[in-house]
């Protein structure tokens, strides 16, 4: 009987991929019943049951799972040969059960309404708009910096401890609510990730568990990314799974921010990405818009930069590769390099506000 049941869900991982190839038609559904609905209470739940504890729940787990792999593993290596149709059968009901686990508690979201389509706006926009946009962003990026360090020449220094900017990244959903009040957040769970070293050779700055809910933050990392990569991971945490949603959400949490070196850290963010899109369509313009940005505010952009050249290593394109992958395999067309689409949901938003 026991075999049976294990045959039952080993083999319903099919079914799952084939709900999930029908889910992909129908996101207005997805929207409103999961990601407006069953999952905000998932989300709650686990951060009310985890987010408390000043460590990453969910990076224990994952070292407790690890180890107990590597023991069964170890104790069934016979079973391979010997055994080799039930073996086969174990390792895919846990891998069904995983599947299943990770669908339900939060990546149901791949599968949502695109965020253009929720806020109301074109996903299109001109060159000339984009240029529009990237001089305005240009003068608030400018004149942040400048209050911040009385210099045009020299870099932001975050005045806070890492510790203190977690507790902070929350204030500026705070703000932002007041207008998206979907993007509500509370309870709050930021925490350090245990695992700061290993992300950093793989090239990550944070990721969201999903079967803990807690938003994950490499605590390497420049501080003067963390206002950013932490609102991105809240951002992850809300149901936005996309990564460039996550992008455009998390720099509109800093922008708001009711702390001047966030908005500094939101807006410069959201200028790289301008500038990198312009750079793609018209070099010429790139170089001359490029030569208005505070010196300063370029060295906080070659500072994490060096950054992550220091730890660039053979393994890091291979991660990468992997999880470009797994985007594109659930539902994320664009990857990880879907940046276009977070330059859109910036031109086009802020064109609604200033038509507003």
């Amino acid at each position: 009987m026991l075999k049976y049941k294990k045959l039952i869900i080993a083999l319903s991982i099919i079914p799952q991929i084939i709900l999930l190839k029908i889910l992909a038609h129908y996101p207005h559904f997805v929207e409103s019943v999961y990601s407006q609905g069953i999952y905000i209470w998932i989300s709650k739940l686990m951060r009310y049951a985890f987010g408390w504890l000043p460590f990453s729940v969910g990076d224990i787990l994952y070292t407790l799972l690890g180890l107990y792999v590597i023991r069964w593993f170890y104790i069934n290596r016979k079973r391979i040969i010997k055994d080799t149709k039930h073996w086969l059968f174990d390792v895919l009901s846990a891998i069904s059960v995983g599947y299943f686990a990770f669908h339900i508690l939060w990546a149901f979201n791949y599968y949502r309404l695109p965020l253009h389509e929720t806020l109301n706006i074109d996903s299109d926009y001109t060159t000339e708009e984009l240029v529009d946009l990237t001089e305005q962003i240009i003068t608030t990026v400018n004149t942040i910096h400048f209050g911040l360090t009385d210099n045009d020449t020299i870099k932001v220094v975050m005045p806070y401890s890492k510790n203190e900017l977690l507790k902070m990244i929350p204030d500026g959903y705070e703000e932002l609510s007041k207008t998206f009040p979907y993007l509500e957040y509370q309870p709050r769970s930021v925490k350090r990730s245990i695992y700061s070293l290993p992300l950093t050779y793989m090239g990550f700055s944070g990721y969201l568990n999903p079967f803990t809910n807690e938003a994950q933050v490499d605590g390497m990392i420049p501080s003067y990314k963390f206002p950013t990569t932490g609102s991105h991971e809240v951002a992850h945490q809300l149901g936005y799974a996309a990564e460039n949603e996550a992008n455009f959400i998390g720099s509109m949490a800093a922008m708001h921010h009711p702390d001047a070196y966030f908005n500094y850290s939101g807006n410069a963010f959201i200028l790289r990405h301008c500038l990198g899109e312009i750079y793609k369509r018209d070099v010429d313009t790139y170089k001359r818009l490029i030569s208005k940005v505070n010196k300063g505010v370029l060295k906080n952009y070659r500072e994490v930069r060096d950054f992550w050249d220091a730890y660039q290593n053979p393994t890091e394109p291979l991660f990468k590769s992997t999880y470009n992958n797994f985007l594109k395999s659930n539902n994320q067309s664009g990857g990880m390099e879907s940046y276009s689409y977070v330059v859109a949901l910036i031109v086009n938003f802020h064109k609604e506000k200033s038509d507003q």
